[in-house]
């Protein structure tokens, strides 16, 4: 091969890549850094320049770019046509965390965590996510002729509640919920009529006061809901709403403008509880202020969009229902996340894409990224291969 001819094949798999996309996902994932040192800069001890957090990123986010590059250059139709084995590895993590996995101090009935050494932990379910789209991706496409079907409505039924009932069993209450919205985005893109969420709808709203009266919903998320009605009472304002409280504070005490990045007085202060994961708006809110917050939630939704677009371009409905799937996962986390730090939803641990601290988050995500890029970079060679007379003609 000349050197003008690799220099042409560089050329078309560049073109071929969805660069813009992982260009946002960096800008994404820069500015969360910068949000996450600024939490983690009071934990520092003299002689040490980055916290453990800040450290997780810098290491998962450069090994997710690889992955996702790599991911980009497979052909998804291996994903597709290898989905059983893909399903089944999912399944084995989650059932390997479900006798083996180990909690966090705060948590010790969240046993949703592999320990792989004494510093590393990951969380199976992250990825189980990516492994759970595709699966669902090839069912959709299976009965998206017939979906309307009551016995393809009980199949999908059945299908989707595998991984949220196996992550809840691990205690994992928040992934369940964005498993859950990942499988409303996708059934609503697949076309699902819409008596089926009415229907679903009012299961749900007749089956939470059973489960709050039986106990299965515990006594400590029942405080977390009531919190957001007496969020300012004395008996909720020192414990189950505190870490919302601090986080509102914080944001409006930032203004429009912000007290300065570094400069402000909650975060710096460690007065928000887990300002670098679940609150990691608050960081942004409180020292860049409004704007500084709204930014935050610009880059994600271009992201999104972007991610929306490709699944419209995609060549084939596997290719669009797996974009979608991942842009429903990216919206689901962002709404929970946005909604526990605007006490407009109970806190329930759920990060926020790009911005929060944690290896296991931030390493899926692009890995998800990557898949998205595959999808991208299949459709662009199937619009360069379209039958054509030119076409035709060429490699005649």
């Amino acid at each position: 091969m000349n050197e003008k001819s690799f220099g042409k094949k560089i050329g078309e798999a560049f073109k071929q890549t969805d660069l813009f996309l992982l260009f946002l996902c960096l800008i994404a994932s820069t500015y969360g850094m910068l949000l996450v040192y600024s939490a983690t800069k009071n934990t520092l001890v003299e002689g040490q320049i980055i916290s453990s957090e800040f450290k997780s990123m810098l290491v998962a986010i450069p090994i997710g770019v690889v992955g996702a590059i790599i991911l980009s250059y497979i052909n998804y139709d291996y994903f597709v046509k290898f989905f059983w084995a893909i399903g089944a590895i999912g399944l084995i993590l989650m059932v390997v965390t479900i006798f083996f996995g180990v909690a966090p101090d705060a948590r010790q009935d969240s046993r949703c965590w592999l320990k792989i050494t004494n510093s590393f932990y990951f969380q199976p379910s992250e990825v189980v996510k990516i492994a759970f789209i595709v699966t669902f991706a090839v069912h959709l496409d299976a009965v998206k002729d017939n979906i309307n079907s009551i016995k393809n409505v009980a199949l999908l039924a059945v299908h989707a509640v595998v991984p949220v009932a196996l992550v809840m069993i691990t205690g994992d209450d928040g992934s369940a919920l964005v498993f859950a919205l990942i499988i409303l985005g996708m059934l609503i893109a697949a076309g699902l009529h819409w008596s089926y969420f009415l229907v679903g709808g009012l299961g749900v709203a007749a089956a939470l006061p059973l489960a709050w009266a039986t106990g299965l919903i515990k006594d400590f998320q029942k405080s977390r809901f009531l919190a957001l009605i007496y969020y300012d009472s004395e008996e909720y304002a020192r414990d189950a709403a505190y870490q919302q409280n601090q986080a509102i504070n914080a944001m409006g005490s930032g203004k429009v403008t912000g007290k300065g990045l570094f400069n402000g007085s909650y975060v710096q202060n460690a007065a928000i509880p887990e300002a670098k994961n679940d609150m990691v708006l608050s960081v942004a809110g409180e020292e860049l202020g409004f704007l500084g917050a709204i930014a935050v939630l610009v880059v994600i939704a271009i992201i999104v969009i972007k991610i929306m677009l490709n699944a419209k371009a995609a060549k084939d409905p596997h290719g669009y229902f797996i974009d979608m799937g991942i842009a429903s996962m990216i919206i689901g986390q962002t709404l929970i996340n946005v909604g526990m730090c605007l006490r407009m939803l109970p806190v329930i641990g759920i990060t926020l894409p790009f911005f929060s601290a944690g290896g296991s988050s931030n390493l899926a995500v692009y890995l998800a990224i990557g898949v998205v890029m595959s999808v991208y970079r299949q459709s662009k060679k199937a619009e360069e291969y379209t039958f054509s007379p030119a076409n035709v003609l060429k490699f005649t």
